[in-house]
């Protein structure tokens, strides 16, 4: 089977030997079977949270593996029974694993691969917005635990993403919004101004972004940590209210914030802070937080992320752009989360 060969956005996340194409455009699902060929993949194991009829043929021997989207299922316990479905279908590490669905497949997939035979390539065909700017792109790969979000997981590069256009047609709007929380905070980390584009337009200037950062740090050690903007408080949101808040709206909450707290530590100025609210109302997410979550529980599951290794951190606003920035005091923190203003539920 040939690729698909209608017009279609191409960016290159440049990693040397693990350098792969991110496709964007109506109808590039159906590219799979070229790029499962050239992998040279005998057979496919295709774990999809969508109907048959959205997931395109991979031109091998495959097996469609159900899964749901979802923070209830990303867990070890789902990374291991994907595994296990490996085993019995006879994948091996010279065949390939796909992954069709939002965020947690494509999280919880590329987490599988990682760990299978100590890594089999894997394609991401991510189907909602979400996962399309966000968690297909960059390598990055995790569960949550009981005790906070994304703690346990790995470095996997996909060998080709998909993000088909069309995919987005069958979202509702609340999952259209989920993914505007992570293209609002492109904003304020180098992508520019992206309220006047075309979705795709939006989708493409949000990946390129991701891919320059990508590119440049690919485990986390600088410039990557602009990726998460908006997400230390976002990430602390979800948990606090049992993911009733959603990721990008509790990201887009998060950007908020981290403009008040830049604000707060004279990093940025108040027309700059205004910014990030009116960017974020632009896109319609929600900038206000819960009425039940208190500051203090807050800055509890602050201490728990990731790039926490020395005191509250946060990445912020600066004169000369964002930067991650440690050791912050807790007070100025409680205080600007205190100050920040509530939703009326």
């Amino acid at each position: 089977m040939t690729d698909f060969v209608h017009p279609h956005t191409r960016i290159q996340v440049e990693l040397g030997e693990r350098s792969y194409a991110v496709d964007i455009g109506p109808g590039v699902r159906h590219s799979l079977a070229g790029v499962v060929e050239r992998l040279g993949a005998r057979r496919a194991a295709v774990v999809s949270a969508r109907p048959d009829a959205w997931v395109p043929d991979p031109g091998v021997l495959s097996l469609v593996v159900r899964a749901r989207d979802g923070e209830k299922d990303k867990t070890l316990g789902t990374v291991e029974s994907l595994c296990r479905e490996f085993v019995r279908f006879g994948l091996t590490r010279d065949d390939v694993v796909v992954s069709v669905g939002g965020g947690t497949t494509t999280d919880v997939v590329g987490l599988a691969a990682s760990l299978f035979h100590r890594g089999v390539p894997v394609v991401h065909l991510p189907t909602t917005l979400l996962a399309q700017v966000d968690a297909s792109v960059g390598g990055k790969t995790a569960v949550n635990t009981p005790e906070g979000k994304n703690l346990v997981g790995a470095y996997w590069q996909p060998s080709a993403v998909l993000c088909d256009t069309d995919y987005l047609e069958t979202l509702p709007e609340r999952e259209i919004l989920n993914g505007y929380g992570e293209i609002a905070r492109c904003h304020f980390i180098g992508a520019g101004d992206l309220r006047g584009l075309s979705l795709p337009g939006q989708i493409t200037a949000s990946v390129a972004r991701k891919a320059q950062i990508v590119s440049a740090d690919e485990r986390d050690t600088g410039l990557r940590h602009l990726l998460n903007y908006g997400h230390t408080l976002g990430h602390a949101l979800e948990l606090a209210t049992g993911f009733r808040l959603r990721h990008g709206e509790a990201v887009a909450v998060g950007t908020v914030f981290a403009g008040r707290l830049a604000l707060a530590l004279d990093r940025i100025d108040e027309q700059r802070a205004e910014e990030h609210l009116e960017v974020v109302r632009h896109y319609g997410l929600p900038h206000e937080l819960p009425a039940d979550v208190s500051p203090d529980m807050l800055v509890e599951l602050v201490r728990l992320d990731k790039k926490a290794t020395k005191g509250l951190t946060f990445v912020l606003d600066g004169k000369d752009g964002a930067e991650l920035v440690r050791d912050l005091p807790e007070d100025i923190v409680a205080r600007v989360l205190a100050e920040m203003p509530r939703s009326a539920v």
